[in-house]
């Protein structure tokens, strides 16, 4: 089969791979026909180099058809049309049973001490083979995949793997008060989506800074008041607390995490240590502080006093400066982690019918054949042709039939 794999530093490739098979009874194969780049991708893409290995086949977004059944599956059939979570969760431990699939103790990464299995991303996160590719194995074929109806396009669905149960978790985690008002600090998909659920869930003021102006331009056509961040000095929080009485935000959701504008040491520390033979890359990456800290300090600073931070972008390093002393005074309360996908698929579904609240079915900027992966992730790392969403698909860029 086709699939996208990296190579190294900004260094991604379609190969010839071998299919996979049917490892375990309980596994299923899936003809994927969608699959999406995220903001995380680009982590391994620029980043995450000490984690990782060439050839594997990189993305965690994907959907498509059931084309082979293991033998003790049971709720699936060949035919069946299913989203793949980004999770590897087993969905029967003691973690995934209390809506905690991220932490999933089935698939946890002992060796580095990490929470559950991803697709495609990373040793750190089990090097499990990604959904960048025309087929993916599955485990836990009866409790993991979530069987959709083939009467809708992919767009309608393909975002429960991922963009939609992680901003859903990150508007819940920012509990905004009826009516009150929330920053949303980057409109990437994840921000982007978190602003339009926070609107639908009643949000009275919806807030969004970002520095690109087609991002900052889609996102005020839905209703929100938008900053634009130049990294040149200018005070979000000032401008924020111009907008809510002088006390900031009720509610700021960190949809950064550890992209570096605004911070030249970071990033010149991030290219250095995806430089550095594996061993010590990762050692540094683990044990030495790595990230920018713009987008967490901006947060900390626009939330009001008594507010809560609600962190969705991605961090690396362990002993990166956190302003302790000021989330106490403020008395902030933070909420955190990777998205829990099949803890919010019910509250989802609802949602995505033809009356499309969310706007899923034209939230993707780009759809792109698997063959020019490698130049949409150049194009999303750049921020160029004002790509906010790109989707591969293995059949040449054509949409999914319905």
């Amino acid at each position: 089969m086709r699939a996208l794999t990296w190579h190294g530093r900004r260094d991604v490739r379609v190969d010839t791979v071998p299919d996979p098979k049917i490892i375990d009874p309980t596994d299923v194969i899936v003809r994927v026909t969608s699959s999406g780049i995220c903001g995380s991708d680009l982590h391994l893409y620029e980043l995450l180099g000490p984690y990782l290995e060439p050839g594997d086949i990189l993305g965690h977004e994907p959907m498509g058809i059931v084309e082979e059944v293991g033998s003790q599956v049971r709720n699936l059939a060949v035919g069946d049309r299913v989203v793949v979570p980004f999770n590897v969760s087993c969905g029967t431990c003691w973690m995934c049973s209390r809506g905690l699939q991220s932490q999933c103790e089935t698939t946890q990464v002992t060796k580095f001490g990490s929470g559950g299995s991803l697709f495609g991303y990373t040793k750190l996160y089990g090097q499990i083979p990604g959904g960048q590719a025309e087929f993916l194995r599955v485990p836990f074929g009866d409790t993991l995949p979530i069987k959709v109806p083939h009467t809708a396009p992919d767009q309608r669905y393909l975002y429960l793997s991922d963009v939609l149960p992680t901003a859903w978790q990150g508007v819940a985690y920012a509990d905004v008060p009826p009516g009150g008002s929330v920053a949303v600090l980057g409109l990437g998909p994840i921000g982007d989506m978190a602003t339009r659920i926070a609107l639908h869930q009643g949000a009275g003021q919806v807030i969004g800074v970002d520095l690109v102006p087609e991002r900052l331009a889609r996102a005020s056509e839905r209703g929100v008041t938008t900053l634009e961040f130049t990294g040149h000095g200018e005070d979000i929080g000032d401008r924020i607390r111009e907008l809510t009485d002088g006390r900031g935000a009720d509610a700021v959701i960190e949809a950064v995490g550890m992209e570096a504008h605004g911070a030249p040491l970071a990033k010149a520390a991030q290219r250095f240590t995806g430089l550095l033979p594996d061993p010590l890359g990762q050692k540094l990456m683990t044990n030495a502080g790595i990230d920018s800290m713009t987008a967490f300090n901006m947060a900390v600073d626009a939330v009001r006093r008594g507010g809560t931070i609600s962190i969705l972008g991605v961090y690396g390093g362990a002993v990166d400066p956190v302003p302790m002393l000021t989330l106490f005074d403020k008395q902030v309360q933070l909420r955190m982690g990777q998205a829990n996908v099949r803890r919010w698929v019910d509250d989802i579904l609802p949602l995505l019918d033809d009356s499309d609240p969310l706007g899923v079915d034209h939230f993707a900027t780009h759809t792109l054949s698997l063959e020019d992966g490698p130049e949409a992730y150049s194009t999303f790392q750049a921020k160029r042709d004002g790509m906010v969403k790109a989707i591969l698909t293995p059949d040449g860029g054509r949409p999914s039939p319905v």
